[in-house]
């Protein structure tokens, strides 16, 4: 069966539009996720997503195998019965976090910077051919994740998309670490996709997830090409760009330019953990159709609300003094429920009382200002005018990409 399909394409670039068909209702692509990672996206009610255009989230199978427990979840009806939330999940496979205990979180990893703790965090994970042993980051506890055990639990979840487990190098591991970890993941996938085939579909809370694989080979250009032919060639339902992007951005789309020509045009292509503004329209014009990032909601909690402001880096500062008395919303025209109703000058007020209202307001206004973005891009492709939309928000012309 077919889960994707294409419905429109931008002539000048490798942008396009489509429809994932999921046991929970139908995603239009390009699409941006917000990402739940402990079942609940941050703050925000799943009315408040709902009526603000999401129609896919991101549950973390680590997190949530460690809290509360994927059976106890499962008990629960899943995810959705769990979290209240009808429409599609897509949960990642656990790999990222297990071995961010040791390289750091996601800008660490994107950005090859070290951990803050290395000494502190040297023994938390052990990887050998078979597992993955770590350390519960929560009390200390040994546990072992084995492609089989990963499916296992994401199966548990029932979210409608899950993912391979597989192992995360380092951006400074070099090319000879990094090819032998693309051929361990390459192992996993295998094995991954055996124990889904497996699955005794009337003991789940969803028996009819889509598994979709994911292609490694950090920076390099032939490990790229390896691993999106050898991962394209298994029968998944769809494929994730993973492993460490590179150093910096322009290095980020160079990897995803280097891997997409291997990819099938008929299948849906998830660049896993990327949502900034700029990083959405160059990820849809190179041919992406799905993105997460935690970043809508970590921005709100830190003060800062998405701007329709390139020279900004599409952010402003909540607690900066000159909105103390500005009578604006936090960007004219956003369809948003908190532009729609509040002042900077009070969401100002909220963060310097330090009011929880005001996290909830401008977490909800960042989620919606990238959801509202997408649904800008989809119309664009539509009406065959992306490459106009992607010179309003970053003032120069489309790469130059063979569609």
């Amino acid at each position: 069966m077919t889960h994707f399909t294409i419905t429109a394409r931008d002539p000048h670039s490798r942008a396009r539009t489509g429809r994932l068909r999921t046991a929970h209702g139908e995603v239009e692509t390009p699409v941006f996720m917000p990402v739940g990672t402990r079942a609940t996206v941050k703050s925000l009610s799943p009315h408040e997503l709902r009526e603000h255009g999401a129609s896919i989230i991101l549950g973390n199978t680590y997190h949530l195998y460690l809290q509360p427990g994927h059976e106890l979840i499962a008990r629960h009806g899943g995810l959705h019965g769990f979290m209240s939330w009808n429409g599609p999940i897509l949960t990642d496979s656990g790999g990222f976090q297990v071995f961010s205990l040791v390289y750091g979180g996601i800008a660490d990893e994107v950005k090859g910077r070290r951990p803050a703790h290395p000494t502190r965090l040297a023994d938390m994970v052990t990887v050998t051919e078979e597992a993955v042993i770590f350390k519960s980051y929560l009390d200390g506890s040994r546990h072992v994740f084995t492609p089989e055990r990963s499916i296992e639990v994401q199966h548990h979840l029932g979210a409608d998309i899950i993912v391979c487990f597989d192992e995360l190098p380092p951006f400074r591991a070099g090319y000879d670490y990094t090819a032998q970890s693309m051929a361990r993941t390459h192992r996993w996938a295998e094995r991954c996709l055996v124990a889904h085939q497996r699955r005794n579909r009337a003991a789940l809370p969803n028996p009819d997830q889509l598994l979709f694989g994911i292609v490694h080979g950090g920076i390099f250009a032939d490990l790229r090409r390896a691993s999106a032919e050898f991962i394209s060639s298994m029968p998944f339902d769809g494929l994730c760009i993973g492993g460490s992007l590179g150093a910096n951005k322009a290095q980020m789309y160079e990897v995803v330019d280097m891997t997409v020509p291997y990819l099938p045009d008929g299948m849906a292509r998830h660049l896993l953990g990327v949502g900034d503004v700029d990083d959405l329209l160059e990820g849809v014009a190179r041919g992406i159709d799905m993105f997460d990032c935690v970043s809508p909601t970590r921005l709100g909690r830190h003060g800062a609300a998405l701007i329709r402001n390139r020279e900004r880096n599409w952010r402003l500062n909540v607690t900066n003094a000159t909105l103390r008395d500005d009578p604006g919303p936090l960007q004219a025209g956003c369809p948003c429920y908190t532009c729609r109703h509040f002042s900077r000058a009070y969401i100002h007020h909220l963060y310097r009382s330090k009011e929880l209202l005001g996290i909830r307001l401008v977490s909800l206004h960042n989620v919606a200002f990238l959801l509202n973005l997408m649904a800008e891009v989809r119309a664009a492709i539509a009406a065959n005018r992306f490459g106009e939309l992607y010179y309003e928000w970053l003032g120069k012309p489309l790469p130059d990409i063979t569609p």
